[in-house]
């Protein structure tokens, strides 16, 4: 009996995850387009009803915000595109990982980008038969689903400001976090001279 029961149980969690919804391929949605992403208190106003879709974005800076550093470290894009905010997010806690496990708090890393485009889908039935069935109409509006930054070529996304001694260990964490962006980016080293206090 209780094998039988596992059984069904089994097949029940691999119909489940067959069914489940998958995110939208990002090739639909990496060309920049005109953003209709005005927010107002007055929801008539909106252009984007039913509110922002739920950031996966949790902090924009870590590590010593307030200490000075003698070396600043940019990550570029190559590429004027948008990027999701669940990609800034993992390239945000990759980069942050390797630099708290080794320094503690010896940096200052900063996320320079915000993503304020709303991404829209406008959902249409797929399968045997759906193109009887799923015609829309054209140029729909659609329905908001998630959030994009938009970048133009050259922007800096993110900059970690740490000490000369670290520098080899910063430019490791901006290349692990770059591997998680869906562009080529850039490392940029900028040395800023130490600010003497005004006695």
């Amino acid at each position: 009996m209780g094998e039988v029961k596992n059984r069904r149980i089994f097949k029940w969690l691999s119909f489940f995850h067959l069914k489940m919804p998958k995110i939208r391929k990002f090739a639909a949605y990496s060309n920049l387009k005109r953003p209709y992403t005005r927010i107002s208190k007055f929801n008539k106003k909106n252009f984007v009803r039913g509110g922002r879709p739920n950031l996966k974005l949790t902090k924009f800076e870590m590590g010593e915000t307030n200490k000075q550093f003698d070396t600043v470290l940019h990550l570029n894009v190559t590429k004027s595109m948008n990027i999701r905010h669940n990609s800034l997010e993992s390239a945000r806690t990759t980069g942050n990982r390797l630099l708290e496990k080794n320094l503690a708090k010896g940096y200052h890393l900063r996320l320079r980008v915000f993503p304020f485009h709303i991404l829209r889908e406008n959902p249409l039935a797929s399968g045997a038969g759906a193109d009887r069935m799923s015609k829309g109409m054209q140029k729909a509006y659609g329905k908001s689903i998630s959030c994009a930054a938009r970048v133009k070529e050259g922007q800096t996304i993110m900059d970690l400001s740490i000490s000369q001694n670290n520098l080899k260990l910063g430019r490791l964490a901006l290349e692990r976090a770059s591997k998680k962006l869906p562009c080529h980016c850039k490392i940029v080293l900028i040395s800023t001279p130490p600010v003497q206090k005004v006695q």
